[in-house]
């Protein structure tokens, strides 16, 4: 399980990379700035409660389909409850991200974090064969 947390925040840093880098290229210095500042906080604030859920998820494959159904239901509900509230106190606290971007880059990278979460989930699930 620690193997697919460390692959989940070294993918969700490489994104970050992969984003910041032609935009530093493309755009001025304090454009560019302000992205890396709003994905990579964004990032901070999905990886948090997408590393919980990801455990839980994980346990649910061994339990039954309605421990399976029901992690995948409160995952999703912590997740999207855990980020929409610290995104709402920074943004109604900190004077930076009331400008432009921040809920767009937040969306981004919860869509991001969302995704690896959902492969690396899928990756360790047990294959079942088919019934005849």
């Amino acid at each position: 399980m620690i193997g697919r947390l460390l692959v989940l925040w070294v993918a969700a840093l490489a994104s970050w990379v992969l984003v910041c880098l032609p935009a530093r290229a493309l755009l001025d210095i304090d454009e560019a700035t302000q992205l890396g500042l709003y994905f990579g906080t964004g990032l901070l604030l999905c990886l948090v409660p997408t590393s919980l859920t990801l455990w839980w998820g994980r346990r649910a494959l061994e339990q039954a389909p309605e421990q399976q159904l029901a992690a995948v239901m409160g995952g999703t509900g912590v997740r999207l409850f855990a980020v929409l509230l610290v995104a709402w106190g920074l943004w109604s606290n900190v004077a930076f991200f009331h400008r432009d971007g921040f809920w767009t880059w937040l969306l981004i990278a919860y869509l991001v974090t969302l995704a690896l979460e959902i492969t690396l989930l899928l990756m360790g699930r047990p294959a079942t064969a088919p019934k005849p």
